[in-house]
């Protein structure tokens, strides 16, 4: 049973949908700080390097998760086909590893 059936379906692709909304925002807020904040480094010619990379790595993984959960609302129609064992996260029809966590989502063929 796909976990986007029945009247959770709804509900899900509607969480879905404002994780998107919300990742959306945040990916342009973390963008526009990003920036800025290269900015001032540039105006008083002094870069940290390791402020710049922690912001960086945080716009990332909120634009590897908006790219993710947009898969997912695409593939809703052919249907989400569960959640991961180890973490939670939904994947889609097709998915080898767990976009989250990285485990593994095929059960390993038996000898």
């Amino acid at each position: 049973m796909s976990a986007l059936d029945g009247r959770d379906g709804v509900t899900s692709l509607d969480a879905l949908r404002a994780r998107r909304n919300e990742l959306a925002r945040q990916v342009a807020a973390l963008t526009f700080d990003l920036g800025g904040l290269t900015y001032e480094m540039a105006t008083r010619d002094h870069y940290r390097l390791d402020v710049l990379s922690r912001r960086a790595a945080a716009l990332q993984a909120a634009d590897a998760e908006l790219g993710e959960v947009e898969r997912l609302l695409a593939a809703a129609e052919d249907g989400v086909v569960g959640a991961c064992r180890s973490c939670g996260a939904v994947h889609s029809r097709g998915a080898s590893f767990c976009w989250q966590c990285g485990q593994p989502l095929l059960a390993a063929a038996a000898s």
